[in-house]
Parts: C-alpha cells; sequence; structure tokens
C-alpha cells in the first residue's frame, strides 16, 4: 500500500490462492498495493526469473517469503534437509529482491523441548550470516496452540523472542500473526522489546475465541482490535511489513475482487492513521531535542 506511513501493507498469495500470480499483480496494484507475500508452493509453478520479470513489470515488490523451516524433524525431513531448503529459500527470496523470509520452528515431535530449542538455535545461528550475506531477514513466526495443536513447540510471542535473543544477530527477528496473537500482545510486558524484534505483522481477523477451525477474517469483520494493536507496535518502534492474508469461507464466498477490494480499503485507512501517529511521533521527538540542545529557545 502506498503511503507516508513507516510500515509497508502486502497482500498474501494464499488469500487469491487460486489466482496465478498475473492476475493476482494486476488486481494487487488495482486495489492500491504495491507489495505482495509470496508462497514457495505456489511460487513453484513459475520459475524465479519469471516471477521476478512479472513483478518488475507490475511495479510491485515481494514483501515477504513464506515458508522454510521444520529444524526438528517433524515434518519428515532430516535437520540438515531443512537447513538446506531454508538456504535456497533464502536464494529465492534474494533473486526477487524479498525484505523477509518467514520461519518456522517445526513441532517438538519426539524431543524434550530443551532439544528441540537447542536445534532451532543451532539452524538460525548457521543460517543468519548467510541471511545476512543475501539482504534477507529470518522471521520466526511462533505458532498459538489452540490455532494448529500439534504443529509448533515455540507458541508464545515471549518463547519465540527468547530464542532470536539467544541467537543475537541483527537478520533474525520475529514475525507476529495478530490473528492468533492479538490478546497476548495487549498483555506482554515490554512492548518496546517486542517491536525491536518483529520485522513481519501478519492481520486477520476472527469472531470469538481462537480455535483450529477458525477462518480469516478480512480485517474489520470480526471483533479483534486490530489497528489498535498495529499502533502499539508503532508506537513502541515497529516499522516493517504488515501482511493481509483473510482465508476461508467468507473469502471464498465474496470473492478474491471484493475481498481485496476491502483489505485495500482497510489498508488505506490504516496507513493514513498510523501516517498521522508518526507525524506526532517525529514533532514530539523534534521538540524533544530542540529542548535538550537549546535550539529554538529565547535569548
Amino acid at each position: 500500500m502506498r503511503s507516508m506511513c513507516s510500515l509497508r501493507f502486502a497482500v498474501s498469495q494464499l488469500t487469491t490462492l487460486r489466482w496465478e500470480l498475473p492476475e493476482e499483480l494486476c488486481h494487487c496494484v488495482e486495489h492500491g498495493f504495491n507489495a505482495i507475500s509470496l508462497w514457495r508452493p505456489k511460487l513453484s509453478d513459475i520459475s524465479v526469473t519469471e516471477a521476478r520479470s512479472l513483478l518488475e513489470r507490475a511495479a510491485v515488490q515481494v514483501a515477504c517469503l513464506q515458508w522454510a523451516g521444520g529444524f526438528t524433524g517433524s515434518d519428515g525431513r532430516t535437520f540438515r534437509e531443512s537447513v538446506d531448503d531454508c538456504c535456497e529459500a533464502i536464494d529465492t527470496a534474494e533473486q526477487l529482491e524479498a525484505d523477509t523470509l518467514v520461519v518456522y520452528a517445526g513441532c517438538r515431535g519426539g524431543h524434550t523441548l530443551s532439544h528441540a530449542r537447542r536445534l532451532v538455535l543451532q539452524a538460525l545461528q548457521e543460517l543468519a550470516p548467510i541471511a545476512a550475506a543475501a539482504g534477507v531477514s529470518l522471521a520466526v513466526k511462533p505458532i498459538r496452540e489452540p490455532a494448529a495443536p500439534g504443529c509448533g513447540f515455540l507458541a508464545t510471542l515471549a518463547e519465540a523472542v527468547e530464542v532470536i535473543e539467544a541467537v543475537d544477530h541483527p537478520q533474525v527477528g520475529l514475525a507476529i500473526d495478530l490473528w492468533a496473537y492479538a490478546d497476548d500482545l495487549a498483555s506482554f510486558r515490554d512492548c518496546n522489546r517486542l517491536a525491536r524484534h518483529t520485522r513481519l505483522v501478519s492481520i486477520a481477523d476472527r469472531v470469538g475465541p481462537l480455535h483450529a477451525d477458525q477462518e480469516r477474517l478480512p480485517p474489520g469483520r470480526g471483533g479483534l482490535p486490530i489497528t489498535r494493536r498495529l499502533e502499539a507496535l508503532v508506537r513502541a518502534g515497529f516499522y516493517g511489513v504488515v501482511e493481509i492474508d483473510p482465508v476461508g469461507e467468507t473469502v471464498v464466498r465474496e470473492g478474491y475482487e471484493a475481498t481485496l477490494a476491502a483489505v485495500g480499503r482497510y489498508a488505506s485507512g490504516a496507513a493514513s492513521r498510523i501516517g498521522q501517529l508518526d507525524t506526532l511521533h517525529q514533532t514530539v521527538r523534534t521538540k524533544t531535542h530542540f529542548a535538550e540542545t537549546g535550539v529554538g529557545s529565547r535569548a
């Protein structure tokens, strides 16, 4: 989404699952988006060279690439196979000039929690310098248990932040899914610490408590305070990518065109609000600087 705020809004390929990339890019631009979140299985339908050519012609950037990881062997691959696959994903992200690669830790499987954590740390420590050389950030995405039971042992924002801080590399950060973690974000003790690590925020709405069969609604169609949570992250220092990714029966029923129109309107409004917040913060910082330095004071 083209705006003057500190965030870049992108629409996810998962929202328009049945469309091919040329059609997605056409409609993204039509509804005001100049960034897209790409899904690796869908991207495999065409070559990276062809995808890059399509993106360049449409003047659309790749906000993030999803996903790599599974370092605990829970998806049937060995540790080394998962690391090698992540290297391949980093290379793809570099070729497409994507800012961020989303990384999932994997399930606990038959490991102890401490061993599962060691495997993830080992993988991220090995991958971080490779990502740095490619100019790609690795965004670790935790998975809340009610949303996908058994699909990840990093289940809280605090656990994910602890892993990121243990890796201690500027190229490794956090991906937050507000559909799952909007409530947790409000109760996180140190929002500045959270915002400092956050590279990507995914947003979709929901009605009622989180559960595995719940659909991801377009923002504003449920009860989550999504924009307020984004504003809180911006106040705490977050700037980066906001991926909008509604998925489910509502999207299918209303159609991709109507869904993109709706999320485009939401992104435009949210960008305007957050842009005003950015302006206010800049004014406050400038006045504080003047006060501290004495610039502009009366003789």
